[in-house]
């Protein structure tokens, strides 16, 4: 099962390590991390991805507790409002150009970079719709991806 943590923490140097380190000596893997800070500059964000039981979420919620720097730790529903950022840079000869500009647009995807032989999109969308643009534009020829991770929060 997929779960999804909101991690409150000071924001401070090397908290980050202490929390991804936790991670890695229990040997829990982490899917997306991401990090930022929050309304208030003294506290960051940092929502964690993984997957594992409910006895691996609670182990893994307990040990966050006990790390000096944070906060608070939120597990947060399955109904959670998520988003991710994609950039993908793709070949794209002139013929092609059309094609992937009526992909950009069926997906709501931004056309950021037009380069010789290149293009480069951006969107911002549920893990799973980002996927689906990476399907769709593959045949392509894929140069370079990058992606933030998963942010998200609880609805209401």
């Amino acid at each position: 099962m997929k779960y999804t943590l909101s991690v409150l923490v000071e924001n401070q140097p090397g908290v980050l390590s202490k929390v991804a380190g936790l991670f890695a000596r229990r040997g829990y893997n982490i899917d997306s991390l991401a990090v930022g800070a929050t309304e208030d500059p003294t506290m960051s964000c940092i929502i964690i991805v993984g997957e594992g039981d409910d006895y691996i979420l609670e182990q893994v919620e307990k040990q966050l507790n006990k790390v000096i720097p944070v906060i608070k730790v939120r597990s947060l529903a399955a109904d959670a409002v998520q988003a991710e950022l994609i950039m993908v840079k793709v070949s794209c000869e002139t013929k092609d150009l059309a094609e992937l500009n009526q992909i950009a647009a069926l997906m709501k995807a931004e056309v950021v970079d037009v380069g010789k032989g290149l293009v480069t999109l951006r969107f911002t969308g549920e893990h799973e719709r980002c996927d689906t643009l990476c399907d769709l534009l593959r045949p392509y020829g894929i140069r370079e991806i990058v992606r933030t991770g998963v942010i998200a929060l609880d609805r209401g």
